[in-house]
């Protein structure tokens, strides 16, 4: 994914974790909320690929999609 792709996931992801504070944006609870994702799908990411994050397994994202491009587009195999 280009790094403008990445910035914009980032900035998703961003979002959900202040979502999930609500009106407290204590440190503590900004940390506890970014290690509690399940299954958060995010616009740029394809059908199926799944944020899930806890605090004690942190990449976020462990699935992926095999895809190539056919001259004209990508698609998935």
């Amino acid at each position: 994914m280009e790094c403008g792709g990445r910035g914009y996931l980032a900035t998703q992801t961003l979002v959900q974790v202040l979502k999930q504070c609500g009106d407290d944006l204590a440190r503590e609870n900004v940390m506890r909320q970014a290690a509690n994702f399940k299954n958060l799908q995010l616009g740029l990411l394809l059908p199926g690929i799944t944020i899930n994050i806890s605090p004690t397994r942190f990449p976020p994202i462990t699935q992926m999609q095999m895809m190539r491009f056919n001259g004209r587009t990508l698609e998935g195999f």
